[in-house]
């Protein structure tokens, strides 16, 4: 589903993932990766990668999610998480854009939960069937970012098709058009490496006087 901010509320204007029966192989897979620790923290391609990243993401998402250190907290979680699966953290980024506008507590006409908007009867396909832990930004994430990896696997890696499944709109442009324009606009980030200073030595900095 999309969801839009206005006047102080989010309006949901489409529906969310579709019930598709799964082989008892897939469920178990996708299970194991629900429950999987993996590494604690996201990984980046060096110390300055990892401050520049940081701060930029911090800077874009400021206006949304106010407090810093939640802030902080749910940039390094959409990082981690997408990365465990395999997509690209800007493209989860833009998809929370559309669907709950980086609100946790949101919750669509059609009963989507959270970050993600992540439909209930995946708890009781993958989880314990308590769709109140999907309120828990973390692990909503995380069911969201595997939903749309088990998605991409049955496409084989066709994201229109994709995320089409994810909104429940499969065969239609709309949707994924809308997460590419939020991409595009708000997310796309590609990080420039300092440039590198020539080695200072005491002849090239010498001041010769006559």
């Amino acid at each position: 589903m999309i969801w839009l901010l206005a006047i102080g509320f989010v309006q949901p204007v489409q529906a969310s993932q579709q019930y598709e029966p799964m082989s008892d192989h897939v469920r178990l897979a996708l299970r194991s990766a629900l429950n999987s620790p993996g590494a604690p923290v996201p990984i980046f391609d060096s110390t300055s990668h990892r401050i520049d990243w940081l701060g930029e993401m911090s800077r874009r998402l400021a206006r949304r999610v106010p407090n810093f250190e939640a802030r902080i907290e749910l940039i390094k979680t959409i990082r981690y998480e997408a990365q465990r699966v395999g997509i690209n953290p800007q493209l989860v980024f833009a998809l929370i854009e559309v669907e709950s506008n980086f609100r946790a507590d949101a919750v669509s006409h059609a009963g989507a939960i959270g970050l993600m908007q992540v439909m209930p009867f995946w708890v009781d396909v993958l989880s314990d069937g308590n769709p109140g832990q999907l309120r828990d930004p973390r692990i909503n994430i995380r069911f969201g970012c595997l939903i749309l990896r088990h998605y991409l696997d049955i496409e084989n890696g066709d994201f229109d098709r994709a995320l089409g499944r994810y909104n429940g709109s499969l065969g239609k442009m709309t949707y994924p058009n809308l997460v590419y324009d939020r991409l595009d606009r708000n997310w796309a980030y590609e990080f420039v490496k300092p440039v590198q200073a020539e080695p200072r030595t005491a002849l090239n900095n010498a001041k010769v006087t006559r």
